[in-house]
């Protein structure tokens, strides 16, 4: 059974999602949150599995109220799945970097978001990993690398490491890139796992937006 709590502060939208999963089997929710401030107050109480999550909200929006959830899990986090209305979303790449495993249009049919819930929840991070790097490449091409925060040491990766975070962050999945570097798919999750333990990151999104920024992947290279 999948613990779901589901946040956006559009009463509809949000009874639509819990009334979605609420049918669907092998999904529970858990709760309910008309804002961010209220989805990390939820988050420590309830424990979910996977957190829909809005992104644009007034007050705590979805990018900290990732960011605080993440940091105050005590052991296993939430997946989170960033909801939003339009792909090219630079709200979605700033999650993403905080540390969402993905996002899903909201106009996604149920049988789509039912797999996407699943797919997070089942470890597979990166949901939609061509439309999430067009995403990263397009807000990476305008903006260059982040001036926040300096960027994790690379150095610390092993070089089979770096080769599958820069594949992963072309976008293949951990099927393709085993049959390009003809390692077993289990090695390339050892790999990514590890890669993501030594940069301290929370998911496979995050590792792309990684990539990109510290000048791993060029965009559109």
């Amino acid at each position: 059974m999948t613990r779901v709590l589901v946040v956006d502060d559009q009463f509809l939208i949000r009874a639509g999602l819990v009334g979605l999963l609420d049918a669907a089997p092998g999904f529970e929710v858990v709760g309910e949150a008309a804002d961010g401030a209220e989805a990390v107050r939820l988050a420590a109480r309830t424990r979910p599995d996977v957190i829909l999550m809005d992104i644009r909200m007034p007050g705590v929006n979805g990018i900290e109220a990732t960011e605080r959830i993440l940091a105050e899990a005590p052991d296993r986090a939430p997946r989170i799945l960033i909801l939003t209305t339009f792909d090219l979303d630079e709200y979605v790449y700033g999650a993403l970097r905080a540390g969402a495993c993905g996002f899903l249009l909201k106009d996604s049919g149920p049988e789509r978001l039912l797999a996407a819930v699943a797919a997070v929840d089942g470890g597979d991070a990166l949901f939609a990993p061509s439309i999430t790097r067009r995403l990263i490449e397009a807000v990476a091409r305008q903006h260059g690398p982040a001036r926040d925060a300096a960027p994790p040491d690379l150095g610390v990766l092993t070089s089979r490491e770096v080769e599958v975070l820069k594949l992963t962050a072309r976008g293949l999945s951990n099927l393709e890139i085993a049959h390009r570097l003809g390692i077993s798919e289990a090695t390339v999750k050892t790999h990514l796992n590890r890669t993501m333990t030594k940069l301290g990151l929370d998911s496979r999104a995050q590792a792309v937006v990684i990539a990109y920024e510290t000048g791993l992947v060029i965009p559109g290279g």
